[in-house]
């Protein structure tokens, strides 16, 4: 072959090599396998970009106002996330100061609650506050258990008094562990567990009563104090001792920056343990929960394994074994980036956008509030009474998606079941100007509705995942 030709062919093989489209491709030419593993791999580009296109018919995770979940964090905080994708937080011995860093969190966190004695206070990191409140759960059963057996009673029927509106986690604490749910239910009178004819709900065999910083179906608080109250006359009139825990997925990280005089935590001795999200209002992305019990004595010594470290000993309490770290890192990340001040803008940033939507939903006339949004930044609206038969909320809901918003609409607790309302979770990321864009389109889509010549066929009654 003459050096011309040889020339000419080494051209022709290079193009024929780079000119290979992504999209045809050994991989993407074809249906990915996703019920059985292929005996063939493929090129880490073609594997990547089948997932990537995969999830891009999740939506827009920022145009979520269902989630409470946290769907932004600064480059820093990802950054940071990158270089501690492999820390295990089981493995103390191995990440010696990732384990010290979650310390810090849970002690930040106790002070931040009023413990009376943050040194004194014992905490957890955990995957979410589903496994903290349930940690929580198995501290009070095991403590009235040492009770009840040490006064020589039986120990068999455990039950937990709650509000109806509760997270689904509480109902499978009951269901996992053999406990008995007695739900209080909410009412119009009642929209929130208040208090009110708790000792109804009572007895010696509670083993506590739950309290909601931020109820999912809504976002109201529960008045921890009055119900502590309420407590505390129950006792004075049968000698009934009976703890709460707070519940604070989302309000433990609102209300001591927007609602500091709030007495909701610590500072009510009844209040045995708290438990938060730290990838909600905390703020990190998401698989971190908090829970901090006001001191060891009241976590029971029995539920605690002790793991060596570095010639030490280190408490774990936890339902998981391996999990990741790197959202304990991130949490200690925004404590020291934020501080009081500047989660205090970030929370009030977004109970601003919360309150100028509730009040935007508020003048349209087909709506009525159920809160406002003056608690944590959610609120909920339900169609007013009388308003149409010809659409429901559900309706607006999937012409809201069509327009690329997800904001769910779902039937009240058990009690309250034939009542809809439609619910708006604002998160930090959620700007003034997209909520304008938002209230346009919520504007625009009930006007639709309300120019529809009759009703609307609803061929499946619908519902939607609220929590």
């Amino acid at each position: 072959m003459s050096p011309e030709d040889q020339h000419h062919h080494r051209h022709h093989h290079s193009d024929h090599v780079s000119v290979n489209p992504l999209f045809a491709r050994p991989g993407e030419d074809s249906v990915a396998s996703k019920y059985h593993l292929e005996d063939d791999g493929m090129l880490p580009e073609t594997a990547y970009q089948i997932v990537h296109d995969e999830t891009m018919l999740d939506g827009n995770a920022r145009l979520n106002l269902a989630t409470f979940v946290s769907t932004w964090m600064d480059p820093h905080a990802e950054k940071l996330y990158a270089e501690s994708f492999d820390k295990n937080m089981i493995d103390k011995d191995e990440y010696p100061q990732t384990a010290a860093i979650e310390t810090y969190g849970w002690r930040i966190l106790a002070d931040l609650w009023n413990a009376p004695d943050p040194e004194k206070a014992l905490g957890t990191s955990t995957v979410g506050s589903s496994e903290a409140c349930m940690l929580a759960g198995l501290a009070f059963k095991r403590r009235w258990q040492h009770a009840r057996r040490a006064a020589g009673r039986p120990t068999d029927r455990p039950n937990l008094v709650m509000s109806s509106a509760v997270q689904v986690c509480w109902e499978k604490f009951c269901n996992y562990w053999d406990v008995e749910a007695r739900y209080v239910p909410i009412t119009e009178e009642h929209k929130t567990l208040d208090g009110h004819d708790l000792a109804s709900y009572v007895d010696e065999n509670t083993i506590g009563v739950v309290a909601i910083l931020g109820v999912t179906y809504t976002g109201m608080y529960e008045p921890v104090e009055k119900i502590s109250a309420a407590l505390d006359a129950i006792q004075a009139s049968t000698g009934l001792d009976v703890p709460i825990h707070v519940d604070g997925a989302s309000g433990a990280m609102i209300a001591p920056f927007l609602q500091p005089d709030l007495v909701w935590d610590f500072r009510l001795p009844r209040v045995h343990s708290v438990s938060t999200s730290g990838h909600k209002y905390g703020l990190v992305y998401p698989g971190l929960g908090w829970v901090v019990w006001r001191s060891a004595e009241y976590l029971p010594e029995d539920l605690v394994f002790r793991v060596s470290y570095l010639g030490g000993e280190m408490p774990t309490f936890a339902l998981n074994f391996s999990r990741p770290g790197a959202q304990v890192l991130l949490q200690f990340y925004l404590f020291l980036r934020l501080g009081r001040s500047g989660y205090t803008a970030v929370q009030q940033a977004a109970q601003d956008v919360a309150l100028y939507l509730s009040s935007g939903i508020a003048k349209i006339s087909a709506f009525e509030l159920w809160n406002d949004g003056s608690d944590i930044p959610v609120f909920a609206w339900r169609l007013r009474e009388g308003y149409t038969e010809d659409w429901t909320l559900y309706d607006l809901s999937d012409r809201l998606r069509a327009r690329g918003w997800l904001v769910p609409a779902y039937p009240m607790p058990d009690s309250l079941s034939n009542l809809t309302v439609q619910r708006i979770v604002v998160r930090n990321g959620m700007s003034m100007d997209l909520a304008a864009s938002l209230l346009e389109v919520v504007e625009e889509e009930t006007a639709a509705l309300d120019r529809l010549p009759g009703p609307l066929p609803h061929v499946v009654e619908k519902s939607a995942f609220h929590h």
